[in-house]
């Protein structure tokens, strides 16, 4: 069995002869650049060159397929020609992380130091107009600035929130058919695909990092006030964006039809650690009608699976996100209050694919010892890998800080584990 048919059987909710695994095939599911390399190092790999940034927002490395291959890697990742910053990853260059790490990053990655040491990042690399992220010293990734103009009440306009919404153009679609065929003749990988426009109200993308001079609500607090006191207004903006989602969804599927296996549909965050981010109701009047138009069109004319990533204590909404559609759920928070592993694997495991949740990367991945990472590991795996419908990866992008030792734990273990 290969990686991409491994995965397929997973998410038909039949088991597999060994546990998926996934890093790197989204940008939830990555790893930081600096931890990429020290592993390169661990494994006798080349890291000449560097590790190239392939997410410079939150500088996620790249998981090049050597690496996969040690780390029984079966996914990889199609996305499109821009990064969060709004310009493409080419024109490599060498940079140097605050540890010391040397990376690539793209030539458009224009960063100036401030007097307290931290670093600014320009849209599309422009530095003639205002910073629209900020890394502090020291740091590990991007926070975005806010560029909030002042709001209007009275002349509020959709089109505002949907500058950066628009029909694909025919460069993008050369684009991804040829991305996805080699992907697909070349490698036997899962592709995960993030074509971009269908994550309504995904707060990383409300400021708009992307964007020289965004307009209409971007405000991360306002844009969450705006969901509950100027609802009309946000469900005229979803449902704009939905019809602009749908038609690219349908020129995307006439060029690469079916070589690839998942969608990343949604990354908005509707949990706390607590508790749910909104009501049911508000989900249910606000988000789910356009979700089930995405899903519903996906599922009647293409054989793709949807991917949703929302952390938290969301389990009082994982019925509504199957309804909505969904196929996966990421990143299965189980730190999160009311996320119990047993209960999520017998009341939902029949219906949704549980991709991540494999261990705490809060707590014990880069604070535990390796006999605790190795415990918590097992232990998931006995959970969710029974019957099919789970991907192992970890809650949510490995970060900076994490021992590589712990890292290696982790993955010994989930690969000494071929059945239970």
């Amino acid at each position: 069995m290969n990686s991409r048919e491994r995965i397929e059987k997973t998410l038909s909710h039949k088991q597999p002869d060994r546990v998926p695994i996934d890093f790197g095939a989204t940008v939830v599911t990555g790893i930081s650049a600096s931890v990429v390399s020290k592993l390169r190092d661990y494994y006798g790999l080349s890291n000449d060159p560097p590790v190239k940034i392939i997410e410079p927002y939150q500088m996620l490395g790249e998981i090049a397929d050597d690496l996969k291959q040690v780390m029984g890697i079966d996914c990889t990742i199609l996305q499109g020609k821009k990064n969060m910053f709004g310009f493409e990853n080419t024109g490599w260059k060498e940079w140097k992380l605050f540890d010391g790490t040397p990376v690539l990053v793209p030539e458009k990655l224009n960063t100036r130091v401030e007097k307290d040491g931290s670093i600014l990042q320009y849209p599309e690399g422009d530095t003639t107009v205002s910073a629209s992220a900020r890394m502090p010293s020291g740091g590990y990734y991007f926070d975005a600035i806010v560029r909030q103009p002042p709001i209007d009440e009275k002349n509020l306009n959709v089109e505002d929130n949907l500058e950066e919404f628009n029909i694909i153009s025919e460069d993008e679609l050369k684009y991804f058919k040829k991305e996805a065929d080699y992907l697909y003749k070349n490698t036997d990988f899962a592709i995960v695909a993030n074509f971009g426009g269908t994550a309504f109200g995904d707060i990383a993308l409300v400021p708009a990092p992307f964007l020289k001079n965004p307009k209409g609500i971007r405000d991360i607090e306002e844009w969450y006030i705006s969901t509950a006191v100027r609802k009309d207004y946000i469900y005229e903006i979803f449902s704009r964006q939905c019809e602009i989602a749908l038609e690219n969804l349908k020129r995307i599927y006439h060029e690469i039809q079916n070589k690839i296996s998942i969608v990343f549909i949604s990354g908005t965050d509707f949990g706390t650690q607590r508790g749910l981010f909104i009501s049911k109701d508000t989900y249910k009047q606000l988000y789910k009608p356009f979700y089930e138009k995405i899903n519903d069109w996906i599922h009647k004319n293409t054989r793709w699976k949807t991917f949703i990533h929302t952390c938290g204590s969301i389990e009082p909404l994982i019925s509504e996100f199957i309804e909505s559609g969904f196929d996966i759920l990421n990143p299965v928070q189980l730190s999160a209050e009311g996320m119990d592993a047993v209960h999520l694997k017998e009341k939902y495991g029949d219906s949704i694919t549980f991709w991540g949740g494999g261990v705490d990367t809060q707590k014990t991945l880069p604070f535990g010892t390796t006999e605790e990472v190795r415990e918590e590991v097992e232990e998931r795996i006995k959970i969710f890998f029974k019957g099919g419908g789970f991907v192992f990866s970890t809650i949510h992008n490995i970060q900076a800080i994490t021992p590589v030792e712990n890292i290696v734990a982790m993955i010994e273990t989930v690969c000494a584990i071929s059945k239970l």
